[in-house]
């Protein structure tokens, strides 16, 4: 038996244009003499498709969809996910359901158990858990069909869940298991999910192929890396990431294999192909094309602009450098050699008049009261409404450059630097933000050397740096990570030897700026805890306070 695994990068929604994608896989798959093409989670309508699936007009597409490549299942089986209708009136209407396609027919639906909800999932706000566990027969093989999270409660043991589909269906032999999958980027999710599949081929003995999304949709990355796994818990193949790619196999040279071919995983490079692809598929699934940012001479612009030149191309991306009287040559300078240094467009508008003009006009209300935050700000609203103005009038797009730690403890201006489309770099911490700048420059210099180097500052008053108003990044990103994705609180963060003061007062700045997150721009999801739907809090509260 051959099976091909269909990586693909879906459109929500797009029920034509998916539907199409999957036939011309499907094309290739009989070329190569296969027997069944797997494509999936929700593939024909893209994932997540959220509160679509409440119409009843999306399911009734969804439907139509199944039915078009049901058709096309002769001489080869298809199986896609899809959302399928619960006949049942209690509970929940739909099913997140595997649909396996034969003889022009749909042969067999699996339904899926173990609904994830938590994090960035909710599928348990529309699906209703399948309860029934039954293997599919086709071809003298029989075959265990699963869907994402139904591999992940092995053996019983995860604590979401109490019942695990595939100890359900070892009693019926299955040949090999198929697991159609929609799974989130985030920097180690690539090695997780291997640990996980050959957790069940350890405990059950037999291969799977495994078949992910690639693509992004809006915050949330797919990578890809879909996985064929050997019965001997060898990686047999393990498909290339943030890519479509269509690949078929021998059932018995996986059953055979004896060696292991995993794609390399360095962080770095996984986050910045990351962000190229959440920035491409952002664009362009919305038909967007061009980009605009300010570009200041420091590290976080830097990082975003060759992000942007990367995904979209330097005809796309054009930049602005908005200096005021606190701006240093050096960082003007920075900022124009990085961008010459990739061929893009850039403008200069000196703030200074405006600014003075916002400083006159509130004279009467500010009655001479000292220079502080008010002041500071303005200048960053004075940027934000200038790239505002350019965005609506030659319709780009504007991107944020905001970090994960300064987002964290509000260490930016609402309606300022905070203003854009997208979230670019919103889950990356300032540390990891230089390390990524770094391996932008491993072919070559891009990012000057001096952004680099230099101490990270917002110039919004003389000889300004971010130390002075925050804690040194390497300190403060390590109390944040416990905080935010280790879910640590106080006395725990404090036990690991940091300053009880310090942890307070970062911890009280991530609590009280809950509001500014709230009205940003969506955040392109890289870590395991990001900012926007996968981390849900309360504006008021009184926790830590």
């Amino acid at each position: 038996m051959k099976i091909t695994i269909a990586q693909l990068n879906f459109l929500i929604g797009d029920f034509t244009g998916n539907v199409d994608k999957m036939l011309a896989a499907v094309e290739t798959a009989k070329k190569e003499g296969a027997d069944i093409i797997c494509f999936s989670e929700l593939a024909t309508c893209g994932y997540p498709p959220r509160d679509f699936l409440e119409f009843g007009d999306f399911i009734r597409q969804a439907e139509k969809a199944i039915k078009r490549l049901a058709k096309a299942a002769k001489k080869i089986a298809i199986v896609v996910g899809s959302p399928a209708r619960n006949p049942v009136v209690e509970g929940k209407d739909l099913f997140n359901a595997a649909y396996f396609l034969a003889d022009g027919k749909i042969k067999q639906v699996a339904h899926k158990a173990l609904l994830p909800t938590y994090d960035v999932f909710d599928e348990y706000r529309y699906f209703e858990p399948g309860n029934e566990f039954k293997i599919v027969r086709y071809k003298g093989k029989r075959i265990a069909l699963t869907v994402c999270e139904d591999i992940w409660n092995i053996g019983n043991k995860n604590p979401l869940y109490t019942v695990c589909p595939m100890d359900e269906m070892m009693p019926q032999k299955p040949d090999f298991i198929l697991n159609l999958s929609a799974s989130p980027f985030s920097f180690t999710q690539a090695k997780s999910r291997i640990k996980v599949v050959r957790a069940n081929i350890k405990r059950y003995g037999i291969p799977m192929f495994y078949v992910n999304h690639a693509g992004a949709q809006t915050e949330l990355i797919f990578d890809g890396g879909s996985i064929v796994m050997s019965a001997n818990g060898k990686l047999h193949d393990e498909l290339p990431y943030f890519e479509e790619c269509v690949r078929t196999y021998d059932l018995e040279k996986v059953m055979n294999n004896k060696k292991s071919r995993p794609q390399p995983k360095d962080k770095m490079a996984l986050i910045h192909d990351a962000l190229v692809l959440g920035v491409k598929d952002y664009f362009g699934k919305l038909g967007f094309k061009k980009a605009i940012l300010g570009l200041s001479g420091g590290i976080d612009s830097a990082v975003t602009a060759v992000i942007a030149v990367r995904a979209l191309g330097k005809e796309n991306v054009r930049v602005v450098l908005m200096p005021s009287q606190y701006s240093s040559d050096h960082s003007v300078n920075d900022a124009k050699e990085l961008a010459e240094n990739m061929g893009i467009e850039y403008d200069i508008i000196n703030i200074k008049k405006v600014y003075d003009s916002y400083l006159k006009t509130l004279k009467p209300q500010f009655k001479g009261l000292p220079f502080n935050i008010a002041e500071e700000n303005l200048q960053a609203r004075s940027r934000g409404m200038l790239l505002m103005a350019l965005s609506n009038k030659f319709g780009h797009i504007v991107l944020n450059t905001s970090n994960k730690s300064e987002a964290a403890v509000g260490y930016g201006t609402l309606y300022g630097d905070m203003c854009g489309g997208l979230s670019v770099i919103g889950d990356v911490y300032k540390t990891e933000v230089f390390e990524l700048a770094r391996y932008m420059n491993k072919d070559g210099e891009v990012i000057p050397k001096n952004t680099i180097t230099k101490p990270p500052s917002a110039e919004l008053r003389p000889n300004q740096k971010d130390s002075d108003s925050l804690p040194d990044y390497d300190i403060l990103d390590e109390v944040l990570f416990q905080y935010i994705e280790k879910r640590k609180g106080p006395k725990a963060i404090i036990k690991m030897g940091f300053d009880e003061k310090l942890v307070r007062r970062i911890l009280r700045l991530v609590n009280i700026n809950e509001f500014k997150r709230y009205q940003t721009a969506p955040v392109l999801r890289v870590s395991s805890k990001a900012f926007g739907m996968g981390r849900r809090m309360p504006i008021v509260g009184k926790y830590l306070s």
